[in-house]
């Protein structure tokens, strides 16, 4: 029996202080740039989603640093391409965004599955980098959200 991602996830902007965004570049779709995201897993939270993900995708631990869940969600066409990850009639996901502060840039442990490489970029530029319209937009949110972080 195929096992089929859950069309529930978590998106996690991972950033600093000075709003520089960590931006990854995925392996199936060169010249592809997002953050963080993937699906929830069996019945684990949201929380512990991000926190999976951001170690899988990254391997920095979550726990160390300031993970705010941003109450925020996002619901998308599935992208055709990989539609087939997921159970048949499933064409939407829902998508719930996290932000991950760090105190500064750090280099991460890229899972070479996933992504090919990795760069920190300011906010307005990794903005417009992303693929995603709903990472843009969360992107886009950081400055304000930082200012309710300090």
């Amino acid at each position: 029996m195929p096992q089929y991602k859950q069309p529930i996830s978590a998106l996690i902007v991972i950033h600093t202080r000075a709003l520089e965004v960590l931006l990854l570049e995925r392996a199936d779709s060169p010249g592809y740039w997002q953050s963080v995201t993937g699906s929830r897993d069996g019945e684990e939270s949201l929380r512990e989603t991000a926190i999976r993900e951001v170690g899988e995708e990254t391997g920095l631990d979550a726990t160390r640093y300031v993970l705010t869940d941003w109450q925020m969600q996002n619901v998308y066409d599935i992208y055709p391409q990989w539609q087939h990850r997921y159970p048949p009639g499933a064409t939407r996901n829902t998508e719930h965004v996290f932000g991950l502060q760090l105190p500064q840039p750090l280099a991460v442990q890229l899972a070479p599955r996933e992504h090919l490489s990795y760069q920190w970029l300011p906010w307005d530029e990794a903005a417009d980098k992303v693929f995603s319209p709903s990472n843009r937009a969360a992107i886009l949110q950081l400055p304000e959200r930082v200012k309710r972080v300090r």
